[in-house]
């Protein structure tokens, strides 16, 4: 049918308006969602190049849509907030019949019990009663999600059948047929946590994923958010028109997780939950009790009698339970092994008095009391004493036989079969959909165990696990790798609790398995219990401090992770003893030896978003972190252990700040769609925008400090600062006086002056009662050694006002107000800084970085002059037991430094031109420097060339210096006399050579270059013997096998090579296909390698420092530095001490564990 005239007309007259105000990409989602608008279609639309070129295509498919397009387009518009756009069409609307409401006639088809069947619906029970008043209503209800999505509530008291009555109502052909042609899928809820229900959501996906006929290779969600999109996205592209059932829900905040626009049907006890979602919205209420016929008739199934058969006590049990579905199908499973025991049941429900568990609950509590110790009563003794067992457990837990045989010392197969006892006398629920069966028990029958049983049981589940927890990865496993330290502390068992938390080998299981999240909030939890503080914090420190390691795929050696704690540290000693222990069978381990001498200041590091983190805040009482990034959304999580408490897709663009007010009821966001918000923090809710004024992106947003006069400032690429009244549309105040793009801005603890900071290179304090600028920082000056621009990406206020700290470049800076001068820095993020923020009392000092971490810094250790720090161009000498280290450090100075002591042998003056390498002679003893300008210093100073040295090396004699230079030669030097020797023939800058033995009469050499060649020369007589093109790309490292037969070089062209130094032919070639594959495995380009003296392990530097397997090419070890980007790495003979430098200066000294 074609669109309606009056429809048409309407979509033409508002063409213009509609193509410069909407945002198809949205839109799209519910139109294909509705099934008016395919895939094809939509991702031609998307490859327009505009968003207005793409809002012009869709127009004109509307146009030749019939009237379902129109309708599907205005429920677009009205659920993306485009009322006023939608107002325009509201009034020509098509007219369409409503969907006429199908009988159950078509009955239950195979067609149906298949599609029910894979989406995981459970079958019906056993003993079913039809309640038709209900299912239609259900199914009446259904059918008005056939047009749009949205949400079915059914609603009642537990045990009232709501569950039995959704599986039925959607037992129907027509419904599936014309509603829900993409597939009904059934996912149990119940009283979750975020992580549990981010595995709920993790294998809904998987379900679905696998039913597509290409199934996805993306890794599983690793939080909540992503498995919501990821959801969101199966859900409105592949299963467009599809019916999720939501069984037990019990909170709101789970249900947002699944408000994503589409359809739902929920069972839930709480009427209200779906006032917390969006979207249409019909209820249907279950009573809470059968009537006396279909109560009758349940207990006629059971009992295998006519209902005029049953005894006057059938209708005095109904009556008793008030006809409660689950009690009298409790009484019905009795009675069908006894069923002389009528009037023996009916007394039991009389007489006994029990205890009203919770008056405020809308549980049954009387009925379901007596129904329960009934049942009960007539178990044989030794299963009654099992089944009250079952109290230890924990609510809506499925747990598989194998557990219940530690709990109860029996075979599993003896267990199965009591289990099979249970379920049949509805004393126990099955879920049969998983291999092994997952066995759970109601909320009610719980409730009821554990007033009648409160003693605790945990001792018989942790004393089976006294000689390690398990790690076979099954259902078992990760039920106790979740519980088991829930259940050692509910039975006061402190020091089987104390042995669990403090082992490396928990700590790497868990982590793993739930993430380094869970772990932190045990050492906080459980904190009181293990009663040592000194080593639980140990601990904590080191999950903090390596959580964004520990959630990296594959997962790293946490026993070489461990083993960069500090030496006094208790994970520092068990990783020793694990990696001596294992060394002894060939696996390989080192110990960084002069960690001591480096202080780490981070706290807590966590990976919130995916892409680059643009702000980070704390809540003003300390308890939660709020963040936002490239990925358009703002997360606020817990201080102390990183646990994600809210996500809000914030903007349209990326969101570039977000701050809290002072009260910490608001957090205001800004981004580069030029808009400011302010949303509401509890609620999640948007509560004003401001887009207006800035003219281009709005970089920062802050709150004054008090509520006394709430004022919100904002500044922009446009070079000026806005402050906001947040009653008022429009600002009430501007500032200027920056010459670039103004960064951040930042209120003064009494709100007195406003701090700005700014690409020019400057940080500017504002008076705000004047709105006159009152002093300039000028932090371009602090960065003259460097040629690159700096800018300046914010600043923050200390509590009394006086220091303000700035973020430029990768290190944040601490400036004295009143000394007018620099205090201190801190640096440790491995790209440049976005953001600073002091804790509210002061101690604590959080940065954001496009490192992707968040960075939590003691303040008290920040406040210290700056610790001189190396650069990464540096030599190493290996004498005995001596590690020799020499290195320019951040004063351009060249340090001679002993490499296990830190101490500095000797130091030169403050070199004019920087410092580009060094090396070292030991006889006779002797350093090299060279530098930017072409200078190259051994005692006496000359100056070979106006290049850049790039890489100088004596010769083994020591008579002999060797460099190379950004001119494209290399220099052979008699450097006592000066007499030179010039070696030329490649065509781009020389960055390393290396000779090819250590016997004096062997002159080769070999030198590679930018140019993708590797040359060998004579420099005895300058003659040039092999010329090889290695590679496409420009030759990062290369390194001679110790025999003189090999060489290996890697490349920017993503590739590794073996090469034969006789005759220069190719041997292997390595190479990491895919996206990112070389990052994946270094964290960016291979820098530089080494064999050892057989040849058979490789060590190789990037991101990473990596050792492998030269023969099968497996990595054997990974050690993640502080910093990145290594340039080098130094090597001992015996290949037992590694020597490098990070980018942020730090040295390490590795040394093989054995």
């Amino acid at each position: 049918m074609a669109l309606e005239e009056g429809a048409r007309s309407c979509l033409l007259r508002f063409r213009h308006r509609l193509e410069q105000d909407i945002k198809p990409s949205y839109l799209m989602d519910h139109m294909i969602s509705d099934g008016v608008l395919t895939v094809d279609e939509e991702e031609r639309i998307s490859n327009k190049p505009t968003r207005k070129d793409q809002a012009v295509a869709l127009l004109e498919l509307l146009l030749r849509k019939d009237n379902r397009g129109y309708i599907s387009f205005y429920n677009a518009l009205v659920k993306e907030t485009y009322g006023d756009l939608a107002n325009l069409l509201h009034d020509d609307l098509p007219q369409t019949l409503p969907g006429a409401y199908k009988s159950s006639s078509d009955g239950c088809t195979s067609y149906v019990q298949t599609v029910l069947s894979e989406g995981g619906v459970p079958q019906r029970p056993v003993v079913f009663v039809s309640r038709p008043e209900f299912v239609n209503c259900v199914r009446e209800k259904l059918y008005r999600l056939q047009k749009e999505p949205g949400w079915v509530t059914v609603f009642g008291m537990a045990g009232s059948g709501k569950s039995v009555l959704a599986a039925e109502a959607v037992r129907h052909h027509g419904l599936i047929e014309e509603c829900f042609p993409g597939g009904i899928h059934w996912l149990s809820i119940g009283q979750l946590d975020k992580p549990d229900l981010m595995v709920k959501i993790q294998s809904l996906c998987f379900r679905l994923e696998q039913s597509l006929d290409s199934p996805s290779l993306h890794r599983p969600p690793n939080s909540l958010d992503e498995a919501k999109e990821r959801l969101r996205y199966l859900t409105l592209r592949r299963y467009p028109r599809s019916l999720l059932i939501l069984d037990d829900i019990w909170d709101s905040t789970v249900l947002k997780a699944f408000d994503i626009h589409c359809r739902i049907l929920l069972t839930t006890r709480n009427r209200s939950l779906t006032d917390s979602v969006s979207g249409a919205k019909y209820e249907v209420e279950v009573e809470s009790g059968l009537d006396e016929k279909k109560g009758l008739e349940i207990l006629a199934l059971y009992t295998n009698t006519k209902l005029h058969g049953l005894p006057e006590e059938a209708r005095s049990i109904v009556k008793e339970c008030k006809g409660s579905p689950l009690v009298v199908s409790l009484i019905g499973a009795l009675l069908k092994e006894k069923p002389n025991r009528w009037r023996y049941y009916l007394n039991q429900l009389q007489q006994k008095q029990f205890k009203r568990i919770r008056k405020s609950s809308s549980y049954d509590y009387d009925a379901l009391d007596q129904a329960m110790d009934a049942s009960i009563e007539v178990l044989p003794d030794e299963h009654r004493e099992l089944y009250k067992d079952l109290s230890v457990l924990e609510k809506d837990i499925k747990v598989p036989a194998k557990v219940l045989s530690v709990l109860w010392d029996l075979e599993p197969e003896h267990v199965e079969d009591i289990l099979e006892e249970f379920v049949n006398k509805s004393l126990l629920f099955v879920d049969s959909n998983n291999k092994p069966h997952l066995y759970y028990l109601h909320d009610l029958q719980l409730d009821f165990l554990v007033e009648q049983n409160r003693t605790q049981l945990e001792v018989s589940l942790d004393q089976h696990y006294r000689d390690g927890p398990p790690t076979s990865g099954d259902e078992e496993c990760l039920y106790w790798i979740r519980f088991l330290t829930h259940h050692m502390a509910k039975a006061n068992l402190s020091q089987e609790l104390y042995s669990l938390m403090f082992s490396l080998d928990w700590v790497s299981i868990k982590a793993q398995i739930m993430g380094p999240a869970h772990l932190i909030n045990d050492y906080v939890e459980y904190g009181p219990i293990l009663d040592k503080e000194v080593m639980r914090s140990q601990f904590q420190e080191f999950l903090s401090l390596n959580g964004h390691q520990l959630e990296q795929r594959p997962f790293p050696d946490v026993v070489q992770l461990a083993l960069s704690q500090p030496h006094t540290s208790e994970v520092y000693r068990q990783a020793l003893l694990q990696a001596q222990d294992r060394a002894s069978t060939g696996k390989l381990y080192f110990d960084w030896l002069n960690k001591s001498s480096v202080e780490n200041l981070s706290r807590l590091v966590i990976h919130p978003h995916q892409g680059s983190i643009y702000s980070a805040c704390f809540s003003h009482d300390g308890a939660k972190i709020a963040s936002s990034g490239a990925c358009k959304t703002l997360k606020v999580f817990k201080s102390t252990s990183g646990e994600k408490l809210t996500e809000i897709q914030a903007h349209d663009d990326e969101v570039l700040c977000c701050a809290f007010s002072p009260d910490d009821r608001l957090l205001a966001t800004c981004s580069s769609d030029r808009k400011v918000k302010v949303w509401n923090v509890e609620r999640s809710m948007l509560l004003r925008v401001f887009e207006e004024e800035h003219e281009e992106q709005v970089n920062h947003c802050q709150f004054t400090n008090t509520t006394r006069r709430l004022l919100l400032a904002t500044c922009s690429n446009d070079k000026f600062l806005n402050l906001w009244n947040l009653n008022k549309p429009t600002s009430q105040n501007t500032m200027f006086g920056h010459f670039e793009p103004v960064n951040h801005c930042c209120f003064s603890p009494d709100d007195t002056y406003l701090s700005t900071s700014s690409n020019d290179g400057t940080v500017k304090l504002f008076q705000m009662s004047s709105a006159n600028e009152w002093k300039t920082i000028n932090v371009r000056n602090m960065f003259a050694e460097s040629d690159e621009e700096v800018l300046v990406k914010c600043s923050t206020w200390t509590a009394d006002g006086k220091h303000i700290i700035c973020a430029a470049r990768n290190a944040a800076l601490l400036w004295d107000l009143e000394a007018n001068k620099k205090m201190a820095d801190c640096s440790g993020h491995l790209s440049w800084v976005q953001r600073v923020q002091f804790s509210p009392d002061g101690s604590q000092l959080l940065s954001c970085s496009d490192d992707q971490t968040v960075r939590l810094w003691e303040t008290n250790k920040v406040h210290t002059s700056s610790a001189v720090c190396l650069k990464r161009d540096s030599d190493v000498l290996f004498y005995d037991e001596e590690i020799i280290v020499s290195a320019a450090d951040n004063c351009n100075r060249l340090q001679v430094r002993d490499g296990r002591t830190g101490s500095v042998l000797f130091q030169s003056e403050e070199k004019s031109s920087r410092i580009r390498c060094t090396c070292m002679c030991r006889q006779p003893s002797a350093v090299a420097l060279g530098q930017e300008d072409g200078t190259v210093q051994v005692v006496n100073t000359f100056r070979p060339t106006v290049h850049t040295v790039l890489h100088c090396r004596f010769s083994h004699n020591g008579q002999t210096l060797i460099t190379s230079s950004e001119d494209t030669t290399i220099r052979v030097w008699r450097w006592q006399s000066g007499e030179c020797k010039v070696l030329q023939g490649h065509k781009e800058q020389v960055r390393s050579f290396s000779l090819l033995s250590t016997l004096p009469v062997d002159t080769r050499l070999l030198s590679w270059s930018f140019d993708g060649t590797v040359k060998m020369w004579d420099i005895e007589s300058g003659e040039k013997l092999q010329d090889i093109q290695a590679h496409r790309g420009a030759i990062l490292s290369c390194h001679v096998s110790p025999d003189g037969c090999l060489f290996a070089t890697t490349s920017a062209d993503k590739t590794a090579k073996l090469w034969s130094v006789k005759d220069g032919s190719l041997l292997r070639i390595c190479s990491r296909d895919g996206k990112d594959g070389m990052d994946s495995l270094h964290g960016g380009w291979v820098t530089d390698l080494h064999f050892s003296p057989d040849n058979s392990l490789l060590v190789s530097t990037g991101g990473y420092i990596k050792w492998w397997d030269v023969e099968k090419g497996e990595a054997l070890q990974t050690f993640f530095p502080t910093g990145t980007a290594l340039k080098r790495i130094h090597v001992s003979a015996d290949f037992s001490t590694f020597v490098t430098i990070d980018s942020i200066g730090i040295l390490y000294i590795l040394e093989r564990v054995v």
